[in-house]
C-alpha cells in the first residue's frame, strides 16, 4: 500500500510515554511547596503539550510572574523524583520500528525542553528511528505551528504529506495551523469530547489501534 503520509509527527508526553499523571502530580506538589493554588486533575492535564512556562502562566494567572521561575523549579523537583519510573506505553517500540521499516520519517514536536527530551529518547533505546525532533524551548510552544513548520523543513516535507499525532486539544490546533492532519490518541491528558472537537482525522484509543489505523491510513 502506498504512503499517504511521509512525516509522522508524535506529541511525547501522554502520546508515547505514559506520564500524564507523573506530570499532574507534580504541578500540583510545585503549588502545594509554594502555598499556590493547587489545580485539580483536569485543569493540571489540560496544560500537558505546553512548555513549562505557558503551562504554569496558565495554571496561576494571578501570581506574579517574579513566582514562576520558584513553581518551575519545584515541578522540575517532583518529577525527576520519579521520573526514573516513567515507561513507554506497550507497543510504541514496535510501533515506531514498524513505520520506520516502511519508509516514514518519524519526528517528535514537544512541549518538554530539550534536556527533558534527550534524557528519555537516550533512556527508552528509541531516539534511532526519530530524523528529528523539536522542543518548545527552543521553538514556540503549542499551538503554535512553529515546531512542525521546522520539522517540515528540515525533512523537506509539504503539510499535505505530514500527520501529526497527539494526546491534546494542543496538538490538534498545532496541526491546524500548520496546515496538517492531525490524528488524536484518547488514553493520554485531555477527555474524549474536547479531542472529537477539533475534529481530527479519527481518535484511536489504544496503541494497537494506532497501529491498525496507520497501516491502514498512513
Amino acid at each position: 500500500m502506498s504512503r499517504q503520509f511521509d512525516l509522522i509527527v508524535f506529541d511525547w508526553d501522554g502520546t508515547l510515554m505514559d506520564s500524564t499523571a507523573l506530570i499532574v502530580r507534580s504541578l500540583q506538589a510545585a503549588c502545594a511547596d509554594l502555598g499556590l493554588p493547587v489545580p485539580d486533575d483536569v485543569r493540571a492535564a489540560h496544560v500537558i503539550g505546553l512548555s513549562l512556562a505557558d503551562a504554569i502562566h496558565y495554571l496561576l494567572p494571578d501570581v506574579p510572574d517574579s513566582a514562576h521561575q520558584q513553581v518551575a523549579e519545584r515541578y522540575r523537583y517532583h518529577f525527576l523524583t520519579d521520573a526514573d519510573t516513567l515507561v513507554l506505553f506497550d507497543g510504541v517500540p514496535a510501533l515506531l520500528a514498524s513505520l520506520h521499516a516502511r519508509g516514514h520519517q518519524l519526528a517528535v514536536a514537544t512541549g518538554k525542553a530539550r534536556r527533558g527530551l534527550d534524557r528519555v529518547l537516550l533512556g527508552s533505546g528509541i531516539e534511532h528511528l526519530f530524523v528529528a525532533t523539536r522542543c518548545a524551548d527552543e521553538s514556540f510552544s503549542k499551538p503554535h505551528p512553529g515546531m512542525l513548520l521546522e520539522l517540515m523543513d528540515e525533512c523537506l516535507v509539504e503539510p499535505s504529506r505530514t500527520l501529526m499525532i497527539g494526546d491534546t486539544t494542543h496538538d490538534l490546533q498545532m496541526a491546524r495551523n500548520a496546515g496538517t492532519a492531525g490524528l488524536a490518541v484518547s488514553y493520554g491528558a485531555h477527555p474524549l469530547p474536547v479531542l472529537q472537537a477539533e475534529a481530527p482525522l479519527a481518535i484511536v484509543h489504544d496503541i494497537p489501534a494506532l497501529q491498525d489505523w496507520l497501516a491502514c491510513n498512513g
